[in-house]
């Protein structure tokens, strides 16, 4: 037996014996408040178990394995149910930044414990209502005071603001620069004088796990700031170069492959089990030779980053279609449910339940990267096609027509 393969079944055996604390089931019924504590709960037993920070340094509380064994762990708790969303943004993508820019290395420390052992949750502020996935046309401002900084504005779709202690913010710190600079970027308290958290509600699938923030005379540290002054855009960069991996899976955080076979083979296409039928055979194969794709993209990630590389823009590919095949699957699933497919749990979760894995689908083509924004990158940093036509290039931002 291999070295991953007895990893993957010691995680298996103690992912069961949580299961029946934490798994798909005990969180039935739970309210919102005690969902929450349920995956503080979960994280802080992950961390004494040691399947948290998996391929983190020893030093920041981690394990110090290889991203493989990161993806074995993930691809063996999927299947359970528990309750993870809290900390994907925080573990996945605004943790990792302050480890690599923040200048207080001990606090950064302090915070990365804290944020494995499910104390803590981070947040992530890029969007705005004027910008959306255009990340340079924000209009958030921070202004220096004194010996350090002052910001107002706001930020839209932030997802668990309202849970979270902290998050990494980029804001417009010289509107006379051109659009891509002029642009800070730095790490914020959400419990700070002057910053207020209003929950959404997405009208679809009923959820609330996104924010508007607002933003006024909030005060911040110079020692806050990630970037140099007026280089927030390649901090923002590196961001999203890892977020394009941890917001996506290859099932696009729906339902996988096998639980899809299973329902073909309950269920009847012209009198005979779905399974058999040569165009529902297509859809499992494709289905899973593109998820195989992938999954390979993201361990190639995963293993250039622990060699110190950056990763690539491949993961604009792998959020892009992971999501969309998830889409196509979840309605062809409700069509062969045939009248169970009208039926809507709004307590469902999206990872097993194929209607609600529908409703919530366009929100996933959103978050972390619009679909136009990733077929860009896409197409100029993959293929090398020319850009196009930008008339606000070389433009100062506050010449640009709002």
């Amino acid at each position: 037996m291999s070295e991953i393969e007895a990893y993957r079944q010691k995680a298996r055996a103690w992912l069961q014996s949580v299961a029946p604390t934490y798994g798909r089931d005990a969180l039935q019924g739970l309210s919102e408040a005690e969902h929450l504590a349920a995956g503080r709960a979960y994280q802080r037993a992950k961390f004494a178990a040691g399947f948290a920070g998996i391929h983190w340094d020893p030093e920041l509380g981690g394990q110090g394995l290889t991203p493989l064994h990161k993806v074995v762990f993930e691809q063996e708790e999927m299947g359970f149910g528990m309750p993870i969303a809290y900390f994907g943004v925080s573990l996945g993508i605004s943790v990792p930044i302050v480890l690599r820019f923040a200048q207080d290395r001990a606090w950064a420390r302090e915070r990365a414990i804290a944020a494995l052992s499910g104390d803590e949750i981070w947040c992530q502020l890029f969007s705005e209502p004027s910008g959306g996935s255009d990340l340079a046309g924000l209009r958030t401002k921070v202004e220096t005071e004194g010996n350090g900084w002052k910001l107002n504005g706001q930020k839209l779709w932030t997802t668990f603001a309202q849970h979270s202690d902290y998050g990494v913010i980029i804001a417009r710190n010289d509107p006379k620069a051109l659009k891509h600079k002029g642009l800070t970027f730095f790490w914020l308290d959400m419990k700070a004088q002057g910053v207020t958290v209003r929950p959404i509600k997405l009208a679809a699938a009923g959820h609330d796990h996104v924010n508007e923030v607002f933003f006024d005379d909030v005060r911040l540290d110079d020692g806050q700031r990630l970037s140099p002054v007026g280089g927030g855009f390649a901090t923002a960069m590196a961001t999203l170069m890892i977020e394009r991996y941890s917001a996506s899976d290859p099932a696009g955080f729906g339902p996988t492959t096998a639980t899809f076979v299973e329902l073909a083979k309950a269920s009847e296409v012209n009198g005979r089990p779905a399974i058999q039928d040569g165009r529902i055979r297509s859809a499992i194969a494709r289905s899973h030779a593109m998820r195989m794709g992938l999954e390979a993209i993201t361990t190639r990630a995963m293993r250039m980053m622990a060699a110190g590389m950056e990763p690539g823009p491949e993961g604009s590919l792998n959020k892009l279609v992971s999501v969309r095949s998830r889409q196509k699957l979840s309605e062809l699933a409700i069509d062969l449910m045939g009248q169970l497919g009208l039926a809507w749990d709004p307590l469902a979760s999206s990872k097993d339940d194929w209607v609600a894995s529908w409703l919530a689908a366009p929100t996933g083509r959103i978050a972390g990267g619009a679909d136009e924004m990733l077929l860009n990158t896409i197409a100029e940093k993959i293929l090398g096609l020319p850009q196009d036509h930008r008339p606000d290039k070389g433009v100062p931002f506050d010449q640009i027509p709002a």
